[in-house]
This record gives structure tokens, C-alpha cells and sequence, in this order.
């Protein structure tokens, strides 16, 4: 039985639609035959999002980003724990194939349920289902002493900064010495979700409340943390981005409207 997905829950069918879309194209930024095969066997009108040219542009964009950024934390820690925030359907843990990776999948209960027909769980790779804002998940990470990787992604825009800063310092706080791989929006998007290529096509789509230019923002979350790198999505591909993407990256406008990359480092111990 195929769970009924609604606001935050129901937005992961977007980057699913994405990546399949991208994968039929000739020259593909990204391929993603997982989204593929799953795309065929969800029951859902994703032909809603067919003229979310953007959307699809962002997606493949920040896939191939974090992508190459996790496949180095990889390969420096062959034997890492990784932490996949809000994880949808992503199927990053298989296009990467780290055999020696413990993987950790989590997201809420329902958006779990529907995860569970596509992939099942095994002592390297585990699922957890609860909010991100549920802390009690900390303690569901039994990462011992592997080198540590939370990603998030699609992930934070829907959140109060407070509510990000909060959970953000007690993460740094319990898990020092760990990186994460974040992806950030400019402050455009705030309140504007139902003039989002793709969010619009939704029946009830949940706001935007985060986004902002300062790359340097998580760093006034906690004293310990530090912004190791940013990688910047109108670097990438801006043939494909289509006028509407081509006026976003006039100098003006591009610091409001531009996604990123985050690279960050967490405390090797936790800073009073």
C-alpha cells in the first residue's frame, strides 16, 4: 500500500521526478537509473512537474555536487558513517558503493513507509524514522569511531533559522568532529513557494521559511562550527538554466537567488 504524502512529505517526489528526467536526456548532467525505476512504480501524477525546467536543473546540479563532495569525504574515510537527513527517496548510497559505509537513511515515519517497497535494510545500511528535529536520533547513530558525514538535503528551506540554529548547535555539540554537507538557498525563495516551478504544481505545498547570502551563517550557530567550502550552483551547466536562470545570474540578483553547497566541519570538542 502506497502511503498518501502531503506538504514536506510529498516534496521528495520532486527531486525523484528530477533525476529521472535528467537521466533520458542525451547528455545528461546526472543519471540516476534508481529514480528511474522507481519513477515507473509510484502511483502519482508526476507529469504536473513536466515544465519545471529549473527545478529539474537544480536538482541535477546539487546531485552532482554532493555527489563528488561525498565520494571524497569517502574516499578519505573509507569506513565512514553517514547520516542522509530528510532522505526521501535519494539513492545516493547506491550510486556511490561504499562497501565498508555504515548508511544511515532518516526521514519521518511516512516518508520511510513508501522507501521501504524500493529498498530494504541490512547491518551496513539502516533506516530511521523520525523528524530531524527529534533529537532522540542522535542516539540511533552508533557511528563509534568512524569519521562521521551528515548530509542535508532539499532539507532546511522549509525550517525557521531558529529552528535550523538550535538543532544545528546541539548537533555540533554531540557529534564533534563530524562534516556536513548542506545545501543552502538564497533569501528570494522565502515566502515564495507557490511562484516555484515545481512546488506550485502541488495541491498544498509548504512554505519556504529559510534562505539567505551569507555562506558564513552556520557559523554563528555554534562558535565551533566552520564553513569549510561552498560550491556554487550557477557555475554549473548555465546553458541549461533557461532565460528565467540566465536573469537570476545577473550580479545583482544573484546573491538572492542563488543555491550552494556547504561544506562544514563540526568541533572536535564541543565549545562551552
Amino acid at each position: 500500500m502506497q502511503p498518501r504524502l502531503r506538504g514536506i512529505p510529498e516534496t521528495l517526489l520532486i527531486p525523484l521526478w528530477a533525476r529521472a528526467a535528467e537521466s533520458a536526456e542525451t547528455h545528461p548532467i546526472i543519471r540516476d537509473p534508481g529514480a528511474v525505476r522507481m519513477l515507473a512504480e509510484i502511483d502519482y501524477d508526476f507529469a504536473r512537474f513536466g515544465s519545471a525546467r529549473l527545478s529539474r536543473w537544480g536538482v541535477a546540479v546539487r546531485t552532482l555536487l554532493l555527489d563528488h563532495a561525498a565520494q571524497a569525504f569517502l574516499e578519505r574515510h573509507p569506513r565512514a558513517c553517514v547520516v542522509n537527513l530528510g532522505c526521501g527517496l535519494d539513492t545516493r548510497h547506491m550510486r556511490l558503493q561504499h562497501r565498508d559505509t555504515l548508511w544511515y537513511e532518516l526521514d519521518l515515519p511516512e516518508s520511510l513507509m513508501l522507501r521501504r517497497r524500493f529498498f530494504d535494510e541490512s547491518p551496513q545500511y539502516r533506516f530511521i524514522a523520525r523528524s530531524v528535529f527529534d533529537t532522540a536520533w542522535f542516539d540511533e547513530v552508533d557511528a563509534g569511531n568512524r569519521p562521521l558525514l551528515l548530509i542535508a538535503e532539499g532539507l532546511f528551506m522549509y525550517f525557521e533559522e531558529r529552528e535550523i540554529s538550535a538543532l544545528f548547535s546541539r548537533m555540533a555539540g554531540h557529534f564533534g568532529s563530524a562534516e556536513m554537507l548542506l545545501e543552502m538557498q538564497g533569501p528570494a525563495i522565502v515566502g515564495n513557494s507557490r511562484r516555484h516551478d515545481a512546488l506550485r504544481h502541488m495541491d498544498d505545498p509548504p512554505a519556504f521559511k529559510w534562505g539567505t547570502a551569507n555562506d558564513r551563517a552556520p557559523e554563528t550557530w555554534h562558535p565551533g562550527i566552520r564553513v569549510l567550502d561552498v560550491w556554487r550552483f550557477f557555475d554549473q551547466y548555465p546553458e541549461r538554466m533557461g532565460w528565467g536562470g540566465r536573469l537570476m545570474r545577473l550580479p545583482w540578483l544573484r546573491p538572492r537567488f542563488e543555491p550552494r553547497i556547504l561544506r562544514l566541519q563540526f568541533p572536535v570538542k564541543a565549545l562551552a
